[in-house]
């Protein structure tokens, strides 16, 4: 008997996909406090520790608390569509999930692919950066690790506003090994995971504030004048900078994906996941907005491009104690969003392989931990691959179009969900409302999500464009060639092992 052919946009039936949210055989043990410290884990990190004083020193100057506010307004309407989303499918996969039963397989595809993307270039560029911090501590103690084993293949040069990127005879060692360590914790278990994620949440927080309440009365308001500075060409200072900071500060607010990947192990996740969300998204932009303040105010704002730009602010009003300090607590900062990345995305990865498109042994939950400990393995490889060879600023960028794409994908979700099943349960709603237009709900927060997250991903496209026109073609044919594979792979494998094909067959 003849196989039906595959509809590459069947979708998922919603009563299916919350059925499979009680039998994932993982163990539900999150509640709020530790859904929003997850979020928290994942979103202050290297945004705030090192590609702030990036987007300062190329791009935005001290106006980059207001690239810090665009990126957290953008996040923040997108983080509203995850509350809808999450509280009426509380699934692993999140957006992945909700891409599948809202919008069919081969978009479910595409998003999970570039999530995949997204959540594996973050943890590299977070491993990058805890690499970065490691090294600047064990060399106040005069232990200095080899240039050669501390930077990637692929370098980053700034050239007034221009970024140019060439290869160098050099591998970054230190970014694996701290993705290797935090893939060990992961397996160990969810608890455990949590846990550790805590008390790095508390140290972390607590060094932030020590360094605003020490670096506040050290402040010379002469370093934020000109607020905005003029431009200088291209995204280099002036409103162009200050989106063009924006772009690449997007992707530092992520975390709120990894809590919406929880719902599977979440105590309730149609209440607590939510949440989860929008607290870590209200608090974690406080926080940016403030150390972002005080930084700007210590040091002037061209000096801060550099992987430690706090610990360089501290030592800079003579307090090379504290700048130790700020190291360490820079390190537990990176290493619980590293922590709460991985988490995410193998969880993300879990429940693409649990539909049949990646295979099955990436889906296995360990017998004893109860964790998809062959999936955290792998991503923790694959990302730390890409944080051997390649600079953070690159990561930064292909990490902010994906995360764009990802948010654009969940506010079309809401959009298909409120005009296909307008009387489904939603414990958690979008406000403002919408309307009707031809057939078709429109939501106001969600139409402007997806206008939010295209301000955020033009600038970055236009950049890399224009470097590829150039002749700098590293970042065009990383995305390209990452956009194929995943193509390839669907073609080849995912539509013919879809375990909704083989259900209709």
């Amino acid at each position: 008997m003849a196989t039906k052919p595959h509809r590459p946009w069947a979708r998922k039936p919603i009563d299916t996909v919350r059925a499979q949210a009680d039998s994932t055989g993982m163990t539900r043990t999150l509640g709020p406090v530790q859904l929003i410290l997850i979020g928290i884990g994942c979103i202050i990190g290297a945004g705030v520790y090192v590609m702030t004083g990036t987007a300062a020193a190329n791009y935005a100057g001290p106006a980059v608390i207001l690239s810090f506010a665009l990126a957290g307004l953008a996040c923040g309407l997108i983080g509203l569509c995850y509350a809808e989303l999450s509280s009426v499918l509380p699934v692993s996969g999140a957006s992945y999930t909700y891409t599948y039963a809202v919008l069919g397989e081969a978009a479910a595809w595409g998003l999970g692919w570039m999530l995949m993307f997204e959540f594996g270039l973050a943890g590299s560029a977070l491993a990058v950066g805890f690499a970065g911090y490691l090294g600047s501590l064990l060399g106040d103690f005069g232990v200095h690790i080899p240039a050669a084993f501390a930077t990637s293949t692929v370098q980053a040069a700034q050239r007034g506003g221009d970024t140019s990127f060439s290869f160098a005879p050099s591998v970054n060692l230190v970014a694996p090994a701290a993705l290797a360590v935090a893939s060990l914790v992961l397996i160990r278990g969810i608890r455990q995971s949590a846990a550790v994620n805590t008390l790095l949440v508390v140290i972390k927080c607590g060094v932030l504030a020590g360094f605003v309440l020490v670096g506040a009365g050290h402040v010379d308001s002469t370093n934020w004048s000109p607020f905005i500075p003029a431009n200088e060409g291209g995204f280099h200072y002036g409103v162009p900078g200050i989106l063009r900071a924006a772009s690449i500060l997007f992707f530092a607010y992520l975390g709120f994906e990894a809590v919406a990947t929880a719902a599977a192990e979440a105590r309730r996740p149609q209440r607590d996941v939510p949440v989860g969300i929008l607290g870590a998204l209200l608090f974690s932009t406080l926080i940016y907005a403030v150390v972002a303040l005080v930084l700007t105010g210590l040091v002037p704002f061209r000096s801060l491009g550099v992987p430690d730009p706090i610990a360089l602010a501290v030592s800079a009003i003579g307090l090379p104690v504290v700048a130790v300090v700020i190291k360490v607590g820079a390190l537990t900062g990176l290493g619980s969003v590293l922590l709460v990345n991985t988490y995410g995305q193998s969880r993300i990865l879990f429940a693409i392989a649990a539909d049949g498109l990646l295979p099955p042994a990436l889906a296995a939950i360990h017998p004893i931990r109860a964790t998809p400990a062959n999936g955290t393995v792998t991503v923790a490889v694959i990302s730390a691959v890409a944080a051997a060879l390649l600079p953070i600023s690159l990561l930064a960028d292909m990490v902010s179009i994906g995360t764009a794409l990802v948010f654009i994908s969940v506010a079309i979700a809401v959009i298909r969900l409120r005009t296909t099943h307008p009387d489904l349960p939603r414990p958690f709603k979008v406000p403002i409302g919408g309307a009707w237009i031809g057939g078709q709900w429109i939501g106001v927060v969600p139409a402007l999500a997806i206008l939010a997250c295209l301000l955020m991903m033009g600038p970055v496209l236009i950049d890399i464009v224009a470097k590829a026109i150039a002749g700098d073609w590293i970042p065009l044919s990383i995305l390209l060639g990452y956009m194929l594979l995943g193509v390839g792979i669907y073609l080849g494998y995912g539509r013919h092992h879809s375990a909704l094909r083989l259900a209709a067959d």
